[in-house]
């Protein structure tokens, strides 16, 4: 790895964020990626930044925290924003992509960079420390065991949790008959399928669901799951209505058949431009694929459903932010490496490239000597890095980003006026700290 200034392990989000950061500054970079010699267990695509699990960025809406997230990321020219932008497909008030598309924009864009070189070779170990170098590790929650066990000298235990991974659908095989298209709330024809339960259909799916073989966890005895994407069966396991309440609430989406909101619904996003596909949204599930369709056909149109992904489960690693990174994003006994993505301690796709964003700025700062700028903390990334590292080491746990993650507003108002206040200090904090960098 001698002879480049910053080395990059790991193609994801953060990845190649890293890599666009440092490059767009000048700085030569390497990026390896183990694929297509070798998938972690939830890969499939040899392309870079490969999305996973949903093909959702969230919110659009800069007064929520993910969409103020997303604008902060904008002003600093993330190259996932302007993939998503260029591959987004309907999705409502959220943004949501193209996954293949998506990865096709970035592949492209950071094969084309020419301070970019990238090498397909899986790296087992760290590597030494090396004078005038920086590395940056964004392998992202399915670093391999190898790497994994080597940065553990460095970081101190890893840390996970269990994640899963939501169906997708073809299009051709649904009951349009019975399922109707509407956003929550919208007028027109809105930007997803819904599929409506009575009261008999909801009772009958979760007895159903309840019944259905789970896959069986190994690799740890304790059943530890991110909050944010909890599978719908340990969703049921909390109550028989947590569901309504949750993925499968219909408020604000009547059936044009009846004029009224069903006794629960099934919502599906477009997987692709072209419609072919749709995401069950929300319904992440560690069912068997075999359960999965069985339980999976009682949903109202799709009896007949043929999926081209099932669901899954797979294991998140992470480290203990606040024990081991700088808010340079550091590790805090080797300040030459610097960790990006999910790896951190933060949730989400969006926050992910976040971290991959100050990542690459961070090693372009430390390679010309300067000090590297914290963003402020009414700022989205601010936000994020403060939860990361000053977090009471015992209470901390992965997190998307939250307005709870931020100072307190400081002043009385409606709560509805929050956002927008928050926004505008957070973007006119945003620019002056660009400043400086």
């Amino acid at each position: 790895m001698a002879g480049s200034q910053i080395t990059i392990i790991g193609g994801g989000l953060a990845g190649c964020e890293a890599a666009w950061q440092a490059a767009e500054r000048g700085r030569p970079v390497t990026l390896y990626d183990m694929k297509p010699g070798k998938f972690s267990p939830a890969h499939s695509s040899e392309q870079l930044a490969e999305l996973v699990c949903s093909n959702s960025f969230r919110s659009n809406n800069p007064y929520s925290a993910v969409g103020l997230l997303k604008e902060e990321m904008r002003l600093l020219d993330s190259l996932v924003m302007r993939a998503a932008e260029n591959t987004k497909v309907p999705a409502g008030k959220a943004l949501a992509v193209d996954r293949d598309e998506f990865a096709d924009f970035i592949t492209g864009k950071i094969n084309a960079h020419p301070l970019i070189t990238i090498i397909r070779k899986e790296i087992t170990a760290l590597p030494p420390v090396q004078d005038n170098c920086l590395l940056i590790i964004a392998t992202g929650p399915l670093t391999s065991s190898p790497l994994a066990q080597s940065l553990k000298e460095i970081t101190g235990p890893n840390l996970a949790f269990y994640d899963a991974i939501a169906p997708i659908v073809s299009a051709e095989s649904l009951d349009l008959n019975i399922i109707y298209q509407a956003s929550r709330y919208d007028e027109g024809p809105g930007d997803y399928l819904n599929c409506p339960f009575n009261r008999e259909q909801y009772l009958n799916f979760i007895k159903a669901l309840a019944a259905a073989e789970k896959v069986p966890l190994k690799d740890f005895e304790k059943k530890k799951y991110f909050e944010g994407c909890l599978p719908i069966e340990v969703m049921l396991e909390r109550g028989d209505d947590t569901l309504r309440f949750g993925p499968m609430k219909p408020v604000g989406l009547p059936n044009p058949r009846t004029g009224k909101d069903p006794y629960a619904v099934v919502q599906l996003r477009k997987e692709n431009l072209a419609g072919t596909y749709y995401n069950m949204v929300g319904f992440q599930t560690k069912l068997t694929w075999p359960a999965q369709r069985e339980v999976f056909h009682l949903i109202p149109g799709m009896a007949k459903a043929e999926f081209a992904r099932l669901g899954s489960i797979h294991r998140n690693t992470f480290v203990c932010g606040p024990r081991v990174l700088l808010p340079t994003l550091q590790c805090q006994n080797r300040p030459d490496l610097l960790l990006a993505g999910q790896l951190t301690g933060v949730e989400g796709y969006v926050e992910s490239a976040a971290m991959g964003i100050l990542a690459g700025i961070n090693c372009s700062l430390l390679q010309d000597k300067k000090t590297v700028q914290i963003p402020p903390p009414e700022t989205a990334f601010g936000a994020l890095i403060h939860h990361l590292t000053a977090t009471e080491a015992q209470k901390f746990q992965p997190s998307n980003i939250n307005f709870g993650l931020f100072p307190p507003v400081g002043k009385k108002m409606p709560k509805k006026m929050r956002g927008q206040y928050r926004y505008n200090k957070a973007i006119t904090a945003l620019r002056q700290w660009q400043a400086m960098i």
